[in-house]
């Protein structure tokens, strides 16, 4: 079986629970750290799907981070290609801009866990039907983005209205952290500590005491999510 291809944007993301729960289902994944050097790009032919995680940069900012162009164009590809391909934060605001969506500073800064709403077409996806409204997610995030032409919205927010697309057959972007664990939303607090109260208007401890309210809660909907994909990933390309 052909792996997960697994990109992270951020040196300190984790990925979460993705490699266990992929894990778990038999599908093999490979990383890859799109901010190293050197690094060699697959063939599509190579992956039996495409994972892309968040990162702190705007999806434009491709002169500074020249991979995220890199990503755009092998999230199209995919998506063209008939690949699963799913988008986390930033990685959703890559699927939407390769499918020419704006994407732009949004009206307010997410973070925490935020209650959303599911569209019709949310509740019958084989995805996100994971989630109900009414449910918390964790965000993290302050750019947002329009949804593609030929889109389908399936799930939506007060703030931030964009949550989560469907993309033809077999692409999602997912504008939440529904794959986060504790360790990795750590590993993320300690870098941005010094300026998140005067940034995102929150404190670490606030952001601790949210974790562990909602996280199972979370984790419980998102591995239902994860291994569906991962079934799409074993049933192979159309």
């Amino acid at each position: 079986m052909k792996p997960v291809l697994c990109i992270r944007n951020d040196p300190d993301d984790t990925l979460g629970i993705t490699a266990a729960v992929l894990a778990e289902a038999g599908v093999p994944f490979t990383r890859l750290d799109a901010f190293e050097a050197d690094v060699r790009w697959p063939d599509l032919e190579e992956i039996g799907g495409l994972m892309v995680f968040g990162g702190e940069m705007n999806v434009d900012e491709v002169d500074r981070h020249p991979y995220l162009l890199t990503q755009r164009e092998l999230m199209r590809r995919g998506v063209d290609g008939g690949l699963p391909v799913l988008g986390i934060c930033l990685g959703a605001q890559l699927l939407a801009r390769a499918f020419d969506a704006p994407v732009y500073r949004a009206s307010v800064r997410e973070l925490g866990f935020k209650p959303v709403r599911v569209t019709d077409l949310g509740q019958r996806d084989a995805l996100l039907s994971a989630f109900q409204t009414g449910d918390r997610v964790f965000q993290w995030h302050e750019d947002t983005f329009d949804l593609p032409a030929g889109a389908d919205l399936l799930v939506s927010g007060d703030d931030v209205p964009i949550q989560a697309f469907r993309l033809g057959a077999k692409a999602w972007g997912v504008q939440f952290h529904f794959e986060v664990d504790a360790d990795g939303v750590e590993a993320w607090l300690r870098v941005a500590e010094p300026t998140l109260s005067r940034v995102w208007k929150r404190t670490a401890g606030d952001v601790r005491e949210e974790l562990r309210i909602h996280l199972d809660a979370q984790q419980q909907r998102s591995r239902v999510l994860l291994a569906a994909f991962a079934d799409l990933v074993r049933a192979g390309r159309d």
